[in-house]
This record gives C-alpha cells, sequence and structure tokens, in this order.
C-alpha cells in the first residue's frame, strides 16, 4: 500500500512541477530572485531533480547519477525545455525504481544517514515525498509572484 501511495505522490507531484515550470510566461522570470526569495524556481527545481535523483535513483535504483548539489543551487539560465526534460527523465527513475521496492525493503535501513541517525528506507521515502511538496509549493509561490 504505502509503495503505491509513494509512486502516485512522485507522479502526481513531478508531473505538477512540470507544469509550474511551463506555466512561466517570461522564461527568464524562472530565474529571478527578488528581495527575500533568495531561491529562484529553476534552482529549486535542479535541488529536486538532484535530490530525487541521488536519494532514490542513485542509491535505491543504483542509476550512475552523480550529484553536485552546489550547482543545483549555482546554475542559471537553463533554458525551460531542458528542465523539463530533467522532470521527465526523474520521473522515469522515480518509476522504475519505486517498482522494483518491495514492503520488505521499506522496512530496511536507508543506505546512507542523512539527518544524523538511521531511518527505514519506508520513511525516507516519505521524506522526501514532503520534500517536494514543499519546495513545489515554493515555486508555485514564486511563478505567481514574480512572473
Amino acid at each position: 500500500m504505502l509503495i503505491e501511495t509513494l509512486k502516485s505522490l512522485f507522479d502526481r507531484d513531478l508531473n505538477k512541477l512540470k507544469v509550474e515550470i511551463e506555466s512561466y510566461q517570461n522564461e527568464s522570470q524562472i530565474w529571478a530572485i527578488d528581495k527575500q526569495v533568495s531561491n529562484s524556481a529553476g534552482n529549486l527545481c535542479l535541488h529536486l531533480i538532484g535530490n530525487i535523483n541521488h536519494f532514490i535513483g542513485n542509491q535505491i535504483g543504483k542509476t550512475d547519477y552523480v550529484r553536485d548539489r552546489p550547482l543545483e543551487f549555482s546554475l542559471k539560465n537553463i533554458p525551460k525545455a531542458e528542465l523539463i526534460a530533467k522532470i521527465e527523465d526523474t520521473i522515469l527513475v522515480v518509476d522504475k525504481t519505486l517498482d522494483t521496492v518491495t514492503h520488505e525493503d521499506l522496512e530496511k535501513i536507508y543506505p546512507l544517514i542523512v539527518f544524523e541517525k538511521e531511518m527505514t528506507t519506508g520513511f525516507f521515502l516519505v521524506h522526501l515525498s514532503t520534500h517536494l511538496a514543499y519546495h513545489l509549493g515554493q515555486i508555485n509561490y514564486h511563478r505567481r509572484l514574480l512572473d
């Protein structure tokens, strides 16, 4: 049940991320920051792509993805079409990876120490889903505020 729920939530929210990025009327605004908005939607999008590909794709799915977290926040002006392609690739990675996860896998300890303590894979996947939703809300607000 949890696996299907996670698959549904990741699919919903990654597709919503795609819609948010597509919805920018002025492509340059994806990278805008203003006063107290310190992260652009583009950088938050790159952060989510990096986060999910690292923690789900690489660690669970054993992909060859190598994360460069500082670049997620320093790269600028990536074309909208490239961001969308990266989101679509991430959706495929999540779907493929979660298709291999068993209920027993959810109860195992996640292979990395992330928050300075061990946690189950199931707990961490729920965290990653809420992390995605959190930043998705920021991107939505960014778009409505600055575009």
